[in-house]
């Protein structure tokens, strides 16, 4: 007589069965929003690797295995940020050209504050949006200037937008310190009028005046010098 056999022993659910076996499989596209959630909420000091492997439910060490490093998760979450935005239509002579990259350049990064502050960091950049150099380095060839000079002026041109949104950046987050303490133009007063007599005379309608600099006039007026060079040679 053929002994009996067990009974099958039933399906385990599929939740306990995940228990045991292999961690799910992380995924890239998750690690990058969490990172660019983050950068965008809380800036660049509030993320790092543990930070995120925290987020994404996993380790530091797995989440290594995914991103070399914090560098490289910085590029990861600026690349294809640049695509988001819709390229202006640029007019035909180099001058205006130069202008309206460097207008838009501004502000699309005045709309990504996040995007600024990773720059901050050096030597990194969105492969996206290399075409507003190509762009300024190529108008300023049209309009005479040697590939140095030209290289030299996109230097200038991103230092003045770049400048101009670090410096604004920096005044919103001193407009919200309850407690900040007193600068420029509030430091001065009628004592240092011998010293500083345009300052001093100026203090009062310094921030009135501040609020009218237009960026695109005067990134206008900074074009206009660099290419100037061309008609000194």
């Amino acid at each position: 007589m053929e002994a009996e056999k067990p009974a099958p022993e039933a399906a385990k659910p599929v939740a306990e069965k995940r228990k045991r076996g292999r961690p799910s499989r992380i995924d890239l596209d998750t690690i990058v929003g969490i990172a660019r959630r983050i950068l965008q909420e809380e800036g660049v000091a509030a993320l790092s690797m543990r930070r995120v492997a925290k987020e994404v439910g996993t380790t530091p060490m797995a989440l290594y295995h995914h991103v070399h490093d914090k560098d490289e998760l910085l590029m990861l979450t600026l690349s294809g940020t640049a695509d988001t935005v819709p390229r202006p239509e640029l007019p035909d002579d180099p001058r205006d050209r130069m202008l309206a990259v460097s207008v838009h350049m501004h502000g699309t990064l005045a709309r990504m504050p996040w995007v600024v502050e990773v720059l901050s960091l050096g030597d990194l950049t969105d492969k996206g949006a290399l075409w507003m150099v190509e762009e300024i380095i190529a108008a300023c060839e049209a309009c005479g200037l040697t590939p140095s000079e030209a290289v030299a002026a996109y230097r200038t041109i991103w230092h003045c937008v770049y400048g101009d949104l670090v410096f604004r950046q920096a005044m919103a987050r001193r407009a919200d310190e309850p407690d900040r303490k007193r600068h420029f133009p509030d430091m001065l007063d009628d004592a240092d009028a011998a010293e500083l007599p345009r300052m001093t005379a100026l203090a009062g309608r310094w921030l009135e005046l501040t609020a009218q600099y237009d960026a695109s006039k005067q990134l206008g007026a900074v074009i206009d010098g660099l290419l100037g060079q061309a008609r000194r040679t």
